[in-house]
């Protein structure tokens, strides 16, 4: 099996335009078997290898997997880059940081490809996984054996290889892998053997379907190729289905966009209409839409001001607002802000984290302005009042949130927030 498995990576090219591999290596089974055949293939692939390990600190055994591999890349002198995970742990945080982390050591250290060892049984998971969550049918297509990635390629060469038919080598167990708390542990460990129980072969069609999809994907990419999307007279000449697709396929030029299925029904429809103008979206892109073409574009940044201290009977300027904290209680402006001590109120923009205390709960201002549909740019704009080491107010787009009140506080004075004109 190893040299048939040496012939198709030989075949494939995978690495014929790379020397400097980086192998990402987690210590379990399949991290463990690309390593060692790697490493016995170098002088084959004509590839040298460097270790990037990545120490989660979520289990006793981290530890020790962390210096076995460390003491394993010295002995057979391959390079070894490893980093450690902090901040509260999740799935997709870890994740995040990890290919962040392969990003940056590709670029610092030359590497032109990192390689993973994601097999035929993680694609199968993948492609039940999105599934389940209603992704749309061009995401279907999984796993991809080779990509872009960092300053070079994402290479997977033993996609198309079950676990079953993976080189047998020493590795560590993760006993998280058992847990069922995990949605693709539930799938790998339930799911697929029970459908597996119907059709044997259910995960290798999972496989064939999602490849199946990528052929249909790229054989529409290249009937529409000759289509300028962005010209509307030709967009809004093609039927309903072929319009989806195109926007579908202009959208994938902007991979952090991330709209939503209602929101890309809303983008669709308005594209459909006579209407022209700029339309906010998410995540700091705009749709710039005119009589004749429309395109994306990131949102102009803010200049935004640094943060100002406001003391007891002083007024400061903040953006196009003046703020002024006095002793006198002026109830009747609806824009005021009753101050319940004397310390300097730290007057700044949002920041990672933010939350404020409304007595009965916490809410973090994300939510908060996602639950009140507050744009992107105005939450970029929003003014805090922080004082004590807590948010006392919040005014965005128009709007004043204030931090409940404790009982029986004895009241110093009122911010009052006027708008410049």
């Amino acid at each position: 099996m190893t040299e048939k498995l040496l012939q198709m990576m030989q075949d494939k090219g995978y690495f014929n335009q790379h020397k400097k591999i980086l192998v990402a290596v987690s210590g379990g089974a399949d991290s463990m078997s690309l390593l060692h055949f790697l490493y016995n293939h170098q002088k084959d692939l004509d590839i040298q290898l460097g270790i990037a390990h990545i120490n989660h600190k979520q289990r006793q055994e981290s530890e020790h997997e962390e210096t076995y591999l460390r003491h394993w890349a010295k002995e057979h002198q391959i390079s070894f880059h490893y980093s450690a995970f902090s901040g509260k742990f999740s799935e997709n945080d870890a994740r995040t940081f990890r290919y962040e982390f392969f990003r940056r050591v590709m670029k610092d250290y030359g590497y032109t490809a990192l390689v993973t060892a994601h097999h035929a049984d993680d694609q199968a998971e993948t492609i039940f996984m999105r599934l389940l969550r209603g992704s749309r049918l061009r995401h279907l297509t999984g796993i991809s054996a080779v990509r872009p990635f960092g300053t070079g390629q994402i290479i997977r060469p033993f996609l198309h290889l079950t676990k079953a038919q993976l080189p047998e080598t020493f590795h560590f167990e993760d006993k998280s892998n058992t847990s069922l708390a995990y949605l693709r542990n539930r799938i790998r460990l339930s799911y697929l053997p029970t459908l597996s129980q119907e059709n044997p072969k259910f995960k290798e069609h999972l496989c064939l379907l999602s490849e199946e999809i990528g052929l249909m994907e790229q054989a529409l990419e290249e009937l529409t190729k000759d289509i300028t999307i962005t010209d509307l007279s030709v967009f809004q000449q093609q039927s309903d289905a072929v319009q989806l697709l195109l926007l579908q396929n202009y959208l994938d030029s902007f991979p952090d966009l991330q709209l939503s299925k209602g929101q890309f029904n809303q983008l669709l429809s308005y594209l459909r209409k006579k209407a022209s103008g700029k339309v906010p979206l998410k995540n700091g892109y705009e749709l710039v839409k005119t009589q004749t073409d429309f395109l994306i574009r990131q949102e102009e940044s803010l200049s935004l001001s640094s943060p100002r201290h406001l003391k007891l009977g002083e007024s400061i300027t903040f953006e196009e607002y003046t703020l002024t904290f006095s002793k006198f209680n002026d109830n009747s402006n609806v824009d005021c802000v009753n101050i319940c001590s004397d310390s300097p109120i730290t007057i700044r923009h949002r920041q990672k984290g933010d939350k404020i205390d409304f007595g009965s709960h916490h809410k973090k201002l994300r939510r908060l302005f996602i639950d009140n549909k507050i744009p992107d740019k105005e939450r970029q704009k929003a003014i805090i009042g922080e004082q004590d080491g807590q948010i006392i107010f919040l005014y965005v787009s128009g709007r004043l949130y204030l931090k409940k009140k404790p009982e029986n506080a004895i009241l110093y004075g009122t911010v009052v927030i006027y708008k410049n004109f």
